[in-house]
């Protein structure tokens, strides 16, 4: 999200979810714990943030799940609040999916190696509303009132927009979609996996349609597109990758702008490149388990993400934090890596889950006739 067009970007979404919690039923509190931590709805709750502080250093870990390393800066995250706190961290399947989190949890239920905390996309964490656990941290009201649940059972956290990554010491810089029909591109544009399976291809494919023309549910334009890439011969049937893009097997590569952004740091000559009025969004949601096993330390960890620290963190690995609006005026954000973050240009598009699902089903009729 550019940072002054989030709020409008991201209001379908977080009013969706919205309508999910208002319909679920009460909270109920978790048995994990006796500290009261379980039940806190705010760090006040427990007698102040140094107070929330002495409990999750008590309990002495944090479960998280599904938080690549290289994924929005986690590896770095996860290492500073570990040593900031003094809690030892547990991170599980780091390439999992947002629905793993969720099976993780009810599958672990009661045990003490399930999920504390969610990181999940908007559409798994609109059906599982009723596993969050309401919790407001210090810095819940600079999230603005449509990127969150007011009780606090969900925020979102961070997010980015489509792109395309590409290797400017092995191809020419694109300036729109059909600059990649060019004979330039032959059998070197990758879609980040298939798009009936994988999130980020199905992004590449809204996006490319948003730009020829169609919208995020009427997708047949963005299908028509990578089938004339395919055509061309400028489609890679590659899943790309860190080793691809660097190897220069993968040298233009549809992928979110915070993933596309943190290869320029293993590649110096490599770039991104978001298409003028075709900025498709993606945004994730944050929560705490109700049934977490270290409440108190789930709590610190919202506190932590939510702080300007941790918001920079995020900022650092090239995502766009929920609090940077705030943080601008406050003069407390990372002026550095906000320049270094993908321009933007265009109306931002977040997709409805009733458009995701009517260009699903456009996707699985037609996209292995008219791609492969």
């Amino acid at each position: 999200m550019r940072i002054l067009t989030r709020t409008i970007a991201v209001a379908v979404a977080a009013t969706t979810i919205a309508a999910s919690a208002a319909c679920s039923p009460p909270e109920k509190e978790s048995e994990s714990s006796g500290s009261g931590a379980a039940s806190a709805t705010s760090a006040a709750d427990l007698g102040g943030l140094d107070k929330l502080v002495e409990a999750a250093k008590a309990e002495g870990e944090l479960n998280v799940i599904a938080l690549p390393p290289n994924w929005a800066n986690y590896g770095e995250i996860i290492k500073t609040f570990g040593d900031k706190y003094g809690i030892k961290v547990n991170s599980a399947q780091p390439d999992g999916s947002s629905q793993d989190e969720i099976n993780a949890a009810n599958q672990l239920k009661g045990q003490g190696g399930a999920p504390d905390v969610f990181d999940l996309g908007a559409t798994v964490a609109t059906a599982n509303v009723a596993m969050f656990a309401p919790y407001k941290t210090e810095k819940f009201a600079e999230v603005p009132d449509n990127l969150k649940d007011p009780n606090g059972a969900w925020v979102n956290d961070y997010g980015g927009y489509m792109s395309i990554g590409y290797d400017s010491a092995k191809v020419p810089a694109p300036a729109s979609l059909d600059d990649l029909l060019k004979p330039e591109y032959k059998g070197k544009v990758a879609l980040n996996g298939d798009p009936t399976q994988a999130g980020a291809a199905f992004g590449g494919v809204q996006m490319a349609a948003i730009a020829k023309g169609g919208s995020a549910e009427d997708i047949k334009p963005g299908v028509d597109f990578f089938g004339q890439l395919k055509k061309a011969g400028n489609l890679l049937p590659v899943d790309p990758s860190s080793t691809t893009i660097q190897s220069g097997q993968t040298p233009v590569v549809f992928d979110w702008d915070y993933l596309n952004a943190s290869e320029a740091t293993k590649l110096a000559t490599w770039k991104t490149f978001v298409p003028q009025g075709a900025v498709l969004g993606s945004y994730y949601v944050q929560a705490i388990n109700k049934d977490a096993p270290h409440p108190a330390a789930a709590r610190l960890w919202q506190e932590f993400l939510y702080s300007d620290e941790g918001q920079n963190l995020w900022l650092k690995g090239g995502a766009r934090p929920v609090r940077a609006e705030a943080m601008e005026k406050a003069g407390t954000i990372d002026k550095a890596a906000l320049e270094a973050l993908p321009k933007v240009s265009g109306d931002p598009v977040i997709p409805t889950e009733e458009q995701n699902t009517k260009a699903k089903e456009y996707l699985s009729a037609n996209w292995t006739k008219t791609v492969g």
